[in-house]
């Protein structure tokens, strides 16, 4: 019981303590440097926001992340932390993927050199020990594996073009992930902490982040964010086992679907139509799902909060599927598909009315 509540004490501590020092982290970048992470004052890129503003919140993202490594040893001595293969490997991908990011925001990097790092990313995440196990042949695993994580790199990295958007879908993945372990009693290790961090550290930035923001993550953190988001997929959904007399290829993938739901129908719906118009899919623009929803009159904050809804609904039918044993989970893997389809219908017909009238 002691142990139990100094387990509760230390998890709740350190959580909040990493939103205060999310917030203080931002404020003080605020204060000293309004123009870094600034390429123009007047924008005309990808963002839904008319002026540019400081892109360096995802800094504060990895700053906790790396925190937590080194606040799980102070509190817990569990000889399975350290020296830790598949661990050091998420380091190294992430710290990758995070310095491509931050010279993405200052030099405006060239497409091939980020596709680059995000396969770099996947082969390292390969190498130590972090792939999707699906299939028989271990070449279509890795093949997959590198496909998802540079899928998911550029679909977070997309899908921030308007205030708290990116940030409150990421927090609705990691709160789904974070209850699930809860909930199956697997929470002392490693992960459950560095995910408590990464948790608060967007909850902190999201306070300089809704609308009208002060600040972006910049693709700092959407860098950062997609492979540290494609790591806790691949550990936690693709390699799960949460249906009973179901193909567990056809339940992951539902599961996935589920998950990243919105970042996929996003990513999908402005590929679609970007090839539709003979234009690359490589291009930014302001053609994604949220601008659509906006042309259709919904502010900032509404179209934030549509898609930490549409997020939620997603997560609750997750947990749900993986925490509780139920006669119903047919049912319920349809109803995530049928859903999953009825969401993306929507998006694309807004979509492409959106798109028709302003071209």
């Amino acid at each position: 019981m002691e142990e139990f509540n100094y387990t509760i004490i230390v998890f709740a501590s350190y959580f909040i303590g990493s939103i205060a020092f999310s917030i203080i982290i931002n404020f003080i970048f605020l204060r000293f440097a309004q123009n870094l992470g600034i390429r123009a004052k007047l924008e005309t890129g990808e963002r839904w926001s008319l002026y540019q503003k400081p892109s360096f919140g995802g800094i504060s993202f990895y700053i906790i992340f790396l925190l937590s490594f080194t606040s799980y040893a102070v509190f817990f001595t569990s000889p399975e932390s350290f020296p830790n293969t598949t661990m050091f490997g998420l380091i190294a991908a992430t710290a990758i993927a995070f310095l491509m990011g931050l010279s993405d925001d200052a030099f405006n990097t060239k497409p091939l050199l980020k596709l680059s790092v995000q396969i770099l990313s996947a082969i390292i995440l390969i190498t130590t020990g972090s792939y999707i196990e699906l299939f028989e042949y271990k070449w279509f695993n890795y093949l997959l594996t590198i496909i998802w994580v540079v899928g998911i790199m550029n679909s977070i990295n997309m899908l921030d073009n308007m205030d708290a958007v990116t940030a409150v879908v990421s927090i609705t993945i990691l709160v789904t992930t974070i209850v699930i372990m809860t909930l199956t009693g697997n929470y002392i290790n490693i992960y459950y902490f560095t995910l408590l961090g990464v948790l608060a550290s967007l909850i902190g930035f999201l306070v300089f982040n809704w609308h009208p923001s002060k600040l972006f993550m910049g693709d700092t953190g959407s860098q950062f964010l997609g492979v540290f988001l494609a790591f806790v997929g691949i550990k936690y959904f693709w390699n799960v086992e949460w249906m009973e007399n179901t193909s567990p290829i056809a339940g992951n993938f539902v599961l996935i679907l589920a998950i990243f739901a919105l970042p996929l129908i996003d990513t999908t719906t402005v590929v679609i139509n970007r090839i539709l118009r003979g234009q690359s899919p490589m291009v930014g623009g302001k053609d994604h799902t949220t601008h659509s929803l906006a042309h259709a009159g919904f502010n900032d904050r509404q179209v934030a909060l549509i898609f930490g809804f549409i997020s939620s609904v997603f997560s609750l039918l997750v947990i749900y599927g993986l925490t509780y044993n139920t006669l119903a989970q047919d049912y319920l893997q349809i109803g995530i598909v049928v859903l999953f389809l009825l969401v993306f219908s929507i998006f694309f017909v807004l979509n492409r009315s959106y798109l028709n009238q302003v071209q």
